[in-house]
C-alpha cells in the first residue's frame, strides 16, 4: 500500500504554477493532465493566450492556451515538453461524505503546498444550476486555484 507521503509527493510533482507573462508576484496552479504537455487549470487563472508554466523541479515553459470555458471555469494549456508526471483521474461522483481529500497548489507563491479536508457532500447545490459539486472543508488561499483536488489515493476528483 502506498503511504500518504508518497501520494502527496506524486501530487506535488503533477502540480504546476501558472503565471501571466511578465507577472512578478502571484500565480495560480494547474495540473499536468498528460505526459505530453497538456496542463489543466481554472479559466480565471488562464486569462491570456500565453502563460509561464513552472514545474515542481523549477523548470519553466511557455504555455499556450488551447481551450477556455469561463462557464465551467476550466482551461487547458499546452507546453512543449514530454515525459511530465501526469495525474490519474477518478470519478468524483464516487466520492462519499467523510472521505479524505487532498488539495495541492501554490498559495501566495509557496510551491507545492498541501491541504487536506473531508468531503461533506457530492451533488447539486441549490441556486447553482444542474451541475454536481464536491463540497469539502479544504483550506485554500490565493494561488491554489487550478490545482488538483484528489481522493486519498491521489486520484484527481
Amino acid at each position: 500500500m502506498t503511504g500518504f507521503g508518497e501520494i502527496a509527493e506524486r501530487l506535488r510533482r503533477s502540480t504546476v504554477a501558472v503565471r501571466a507573462p511578465g507577472a512578478r508576484g502571484g500565480a495560480g496552479s494547474g495540473v499536468v493532465w498528460n505526459p505530453d504537455g497538456l496542463i489543466v487549470t481554472n479559466s480565471h487563472v488562464a486569462q491570456s493566450e500565453r502563460a509561464e508554466i513552472e514545474l515542481w523541479d523549477g523548470r519553466r515553459f511557455a504555455g499556450e492556451l488551447e481551450t477556455r470555458d469561463p462557464r465551467r471555469d476550466l482551461a487547458s494549456l499546452r507546453v512543449e515538453a514530454g515525459g511530465l508526471e501526469a495525474v490519474e483521474p477518478a470519478d468524483s461522483s464516487a466520492l462519499r461524505p467523510g472521505e479524505l481529500v487532498i488539495a495541492v497548489g501554490n498559495p501566495l507563491g509557496f510551491s507545492g503546498a498541501l491541504s487536506t479536508g473531508v468531503v461533506h457532500g457530492v451533488g447539486r447545490l441549490r441556486g447553482l444550476g444542474a451541475r454536481n459539486w464536491v463540497q469539502a472543508d479544504v483550506r485554500l488561499m490565493p494561488g491554489n486555484s487550478g490545482g488538483p483536488l484528489a481522493d486519498a489515493r491521489g486520484r484527481i476528483v
